[in-house]
């Protein structure tokens, strides 16, 4: 069973096929994906992150939640692991917010939530998360979170048809939060 978890203002829970129009919403803001990874330019195309969410969690390769108003229910984001690698105790995490959130503490409020459901129930040593040059919000949260500083990565990813670099931050167990 997927797992849900709860803070006090958020409920995290699985990406079902009808967020697909919300996923969308988010992954084609041009205030979203300036800093993130993945966009669709379609709301077809946006399956595939559909099917990435699901397969992650069935093949237990990652897992993804859908960040909602534990009031309203109402979707604000995303947050979630991906690359996990059993030998190694570790996985990478990623989060996406809708603009209209921005500032309120959502993520920082999810990502406790997440990181100590994966130490507990992954028993991952290390967590990692990458953030785009210039995304100094989120790499404020990481921060504010416990997350090691670790180094630039130099013009490591093509985005745009231009390289960018991103900063590597991590977590590990050992760490004080």
């Amino acid at each position: 069973m997927f797992p849900q978890l709860q803070t006090t203002r958020l409920l995290l829970e699985q990406f079902m096929p009808e967020d697909q129009e919300f996923v969308f919403s988010a992954l084609s803001h041009p205030d979203v994906i300036r800093h993130y990874g993945v966009e669709y330019h379609t709301l077809e195309a946006t399956k595939e992150q559909m099917d990435y969410f699901q397969n992650l969690y069935t093949h237990k390769t990652g897992i993804w939640w859908k960040i909602l108003d534990r009031e309203t229910g109402t979707p604000l984001g995303g947050i979630g692991m991906n690359n996990y690698q059993k030998q190694h105790n570790r996985a990478e995490i990623g989060y996406w917010l809708l603009p209209p959130y921005w500032g309120r503490g959502i993520v920082t409020e999810a990502l406790a939530a997440m990181v100590d459901y994966l130490f507990r129930e992954w028993v991952l040593h290390r967590i990692e998360a990458v953030v785009e040059v210039g995304n100094s919000n989120s790499a404020r949260v990481l921060e504010r979170a416990g997350f090691v500083y670790e180094g630039t990565l130099r013009d490591c990813e093509i985005k745009g048809g231009r390289y960018i670099s991103l900063l590597m931050f991590s977590l590990l167990t050992t760490d004080k939060r």
